[in-house]
C-alpha cells in the first residue's frame, strides 16, 4: 500500500455523537435570510467555506465568521487545511471596505473577523487588520467584534498598535494544543508560551477587551495535559475558552488519536468554570467562534451558552445534556 492508502485505510470513523439538528422557527427565517444575503451579493464568510458544522446555530443567531488577509498561510501547521505560501499576494486595499459591506448586508449582530499568518509582513498584518475592524465599526457602530488574530510573529509593539483605540469587544488568539504537542501539531514558529505571551500582553494593554482562545483535542494529549492547559490560559488572564474535537481535513494531515466522549467535555466545562473564566463552550463539534456572541454575552452575565437551546453541539454539566457517550451510554 502506498503512504495514502495506508493512511485512508487507517482513518478513525466519527463517533454516533457527531450529530447536529437543523434551526426551526425565528434561528430558521434568519439563517434563510442570511444565506440569501450572502448567495445574491457573492459574499465569502469561513462559515461556509470551512463547513462548519455550526453555521445554521451561528446564522441563525446572528453570528458569521469572516477571513481577511488572503487565503493562504505562511505557516503550514500540521492540523490547518488553509493553503501555504512563502511569499502571499500583497494585501488587498479594498478590502477593509468590502468587509464593512459585507457585514452590513448581512445584518449580523457579532462579527468574528479570523486572519492568515502573514510572516512576510514586518508587522505580521497588524495595520491592515486594524483597517478592518475600523472600517466595519464606522460602517456598522452596532455590531460587536471579535478579531482571531495570528501571534504577529511575537511582534508586541504590532499588537500594541493594533490593539490602540481598537473598537474591539474580543480578542481572541488560539493556542490550538497542549504545550508538549506544539512541535507535532503547530508550525516551528509557532508555540504554546509564545501565544501566551501575545494573550497577557493584549490583556495589560487593554483591559477592557476580554481575551478568548482555543484548544483541540484528540491529537495525543491527555485529560490532565488539557486542564493544566486551562490553567495556565486563565492565569494569563483569558476570560472566553472554547474546546473542541480535531477533525483530520485529509489524509495528509496528522492523525486523530481519540475522540473524547460527551462527558468528558463537560468535565473540561466544569474545570474551566471552577478556574474563573467567564464564558466556556466544550463539546465535539465545538469551534474556535462556536456561538461567538452569545459566548460574549455570557461573559458579559448572560446565560451559559450551553444552557440555551441549541443546534450545535457545547454540552456542559451546568444543562440537560444533548449528546449521549456511546462508549459509556452515560449522557
Amino acid at each position: 500500500m502506498s503512504v495514502e492508502e495506508r493512511r485512508r485505510a487507517s482513518r478513525k470513523r466519527l463517533p454516533a455523537w457527531f450529530r447536529t439538528s437543523l434551526p426551526t422557527g425565528g434561528a430558521q427565517s434568519t439563517y434563510n435570510q442570511t444565506r440569501s444575503v450572502v448567495q445574491e451579493h457573492g459574499l465569502h464568510t469561513v462559515c461556509e467555506e470551512a463547513r462548519c458544522p455550526n453555521i445554521h446555530d451561528c446564522w441563525g443567531r446572528g453570528t458569521a465568521t469572516f477571513m481577511i488577509a488572503g487565503q493562504e498561510c505562511t505557516r503550514s501547521c500540521r492540523f490547518c487545511a488553509v493553503g501555504t505560501v512563502k511569499s502571499p499576494p500583497p494585501l488587498d486595499a479594498r478590502e477593509p471596505e468590502d468587509l464593512a459591506t459585507a457585514v452590513a448586508l448581512m445584518g449580523i449582530s457579532h462579527a468574528v473577523i479570523t486572519v492568515v499568518n502573514r510572516d512576510d509582513l514586518p508587522d505580521g498584518g497588524a495595520a491592515h487588520y486594524k483597517a478592518c475592524l475600523e472600517a466595519v465599526h464606522s460602517r456598522s457602530p452596532a455590531v460587536t467584534l471579535e478579531l482571531l488574530c495570528s501571534d504577529l510573529d511575537g511582534n508586541l509593539l504590532a499588537l500594541a498598535e493594533l490593539l490602540d483605540s481598537s473598537p474591539l469587544a474580543v480578542f481572541a488568539h488560539n493556542v490550538e494544543c497542549v504545550p508538549r504537542l506544539d512541535r507535532q501539531v503547530r508550525d516551528a514558529r509557532a508555540s504554546f508560551s509564545q501565544s501566551l505571551i501575545v494573550l497577557r500582553e493584549a490583556k495589560r494593554l487593554r483591559p477592557d477587551i476580554l481575551t478568548k482562545s482555543s484548544l483541540m483535542v484528540g491529537l495525543g494529549e491527555t485529560d490532565e495535559e488539557v486542564e493544566d492547559a486551562l490553567a495556565q490560559l486563565r492565569d494569563a488572564g483569558v476570560q472566553l475558552i472554547t474546546l473542541g474535537q480535531y477533525l483530520q481535513p485529509s489524509w495528509k494531515h496528522i492523525a486523530i488519536d481519540r475522540f473524547p466522549t460527551p462527558s468528558q467535555f463537560a468535565s473540561w466545562d466544569a474545570c474551566a468554570r471552577e478556574l474563573g473564566f467567564l464564558a466556556v463552550a466544550s463539546g465535539p463539534l465545538v469551534r474556535s467562534s462556536y456561538r461567538a456572541g452569545m459566548l460574549l454575552d455570557e461573559a458579559r452575565g448572560g446565560p451559559p451558552v450551553v444552557t440555551v437551546a441549541a443546534t450545535g453541539s457545547a454540552v456542559s454539566n451546568l444543562a440537560p445534556a444533548t449528546l449521549t457517550d456511546e462508549a459509556t451510554g452515560q449522557s
